[in-house]
């Protein structure tokens, strides 16, 4: 027997790409000068932070949490002002989400309403003062960022990737 001999009781590797396993996205905490919060009235019924799917092909957490602040709101933030401070992972229907938590500052902005067909409102809040219910990886997301706030929000693995700047 040679050593270019092929085993043949052992099977070839799948060359085909995974079926999809995971969902990827961002919710962003916007946040101004006087402490409130940026959340959105879903026609769900649900409150939300802005945020959406990360484009796999070409950007980065932090680019897509600028791009779908700018594309729910019409707020334009650069991406280097973008803080992406924690990572949570759950499991929805057999899906694992994977929600990056993000956090931006502003002086003041006017939230406008840009895709009616899912937001109907965006509101300034004060963080204890949160409406309810909350979309669940929002709640997760705050909750990440202030655990003082008390949210109730369905368990989620949590890994910090930077300290979560703007706390009181």
């Amino acid at each position: 027997m040679t050593t270019d001999s092929v085993d043949l009781d052992v099977p070839a590797r799948n060359s085909r790409p995974p079926l999809a396993q995971a969902a990827f996205g961002v919710g962003v905490i916007v946040q101004d000068a006087e402490g409130r919060i940026l959340l959105g009235r879903h026609r769900g019924g649900t409150w939300e932070l802005p945020g959406g799917k990360v484009d796999p092909t070409h950007e980065s957490v932090a680019a897509a949490a600028a791009r779908e602040l700018r594309e729910e709101t019409g707020l334009h933030v650069p991406e280097r002002d973008v803080n992406v401070f924690a990572m949570l992972h759950d499991v929805v229907g057999g899906i694992n989400r994977i929600s990056m938590a993000a956090l931006v500052r502003v002086e003041s902005a006017i939230a406008q309403v840009t895709e009616p067909h899912l937001i109907s409102a965006w509101s300034w809040t004060a963080p204890g003062e949160l409406p309810g219910p909350l979309f669940d990886p929002s709640a997760q997301i705050l909750a990440a960022w202030r655990s003082d706030l008390g949210i109730e929000h369905p368990a989620a693995h949590l890994l910090r990737i930077a300290p979560a700047e703007g706390k009181p």
